[in-house]
């Protein structure tokens, strides 16, 4: 079924505004009446109506995916989430993993989550929030994108410098995405991204122009945050694309 178009939508939004003033009049009523048989019944109505917009704009598999990242928030974070109003973008084949970041997550929030889940380690020392500059964050709202639903970083991406990722105009994880990305298949799976390559997180740079990269190695402490020159190219050094 196509997408409600902007109009649609506009309309369908103004029928629940106006639904939510009636609401309002109608508990001032039942604050003096104490009648709270048509209130009740107003307030299903007024959710039966966002539940069929929220079904129109979002399949029931993006609906799924939404519910899931709540529940994660709810869960990881102890954070009481609402995506109902978060623009996903186009999926694309090839990009089936869905990742949401919440409104004021930031990347040493994210590292203290994985020190308190598993073994990790931030070679570059400090405080991540001071030293990282990203290409997109969610001081201000909260947002979504497509990756790759691969263990390893994309194949295609590899020996290309970050450099390289700028001038081509990809756009590739952010330190944030990657350690939100870590965190989340760890709690679904048990285990870990990047076990036999490292993921280069060219959204993001550390202050100095170095380029932030993740990876799994029991033999560097498990997981392990690092860098390397914006330059660089390698075999196991590899990105992942995004759908933003």
């Amino acid at each position: 079924m196509p997408k409600p178009t902007c109009l649609q939508l506009k309309v369908q939004l103004a029928e629940i505004q106006s639904l939510k003033k009636e609401f309002d009049l109608a508990l001032g009523k039942v604050r003096e009446t104490r009648q709270t048989e048509s209130l009740l019944k107003m307030q299903k109505e007024i959710e039966e109506k966002i539940e069929n917009l929220q079904k129109e704009f979002f399949s029931k598999e993006i609906m799924e995916k939404i519910k899931d990242w709540q529940n994660f928030y709810r869960e990881t974070f102890q954070m009481e989430t609402d995506f109902s109003e978060i623009e996903i973008p186009e999926k694309q084949e090839g990009f089936e993993r869905l990742l949401i970041m919440q409104k004021g997550l930031r990347p040493q929030k994210l590292f203290d989550k994985c020190v308190e889940l598993f073994a990790a380690k931030n070679s570059m020392g400090g405080n991540l929030d001071e030293v990282v500059i990203s290409n997109r964050n969610a001081l201000e709202q909260s947002y979504a994108i497509w990756v790759r639903d691969n263990v390893e970083a994309d194949e295609g991406l590899e020996n290309i410098s970050a450099v390289e990722i700028a001038e081509r105009g990809l756009l590739t994880e952010t330190l944030e995405e990657r350690l939100l990305d870590e965190i989340k298949y760890f709690k679904q799976t048990g285990k870990h991204l990047d076990t036999v390559n490292m993921t280069m997180c060219a959204g993001s740079r550390y202050v100095g122009g170095r380029v932030p990269r993740v990876r799994w190695h029991s033999g560097l402490g498990g997981f392990h945050v690092g860098s390397y020159h914006a330059g660089v190219r390698d075999d196991n050094l590899r990105a992942r694309q995004v759908i933003l």
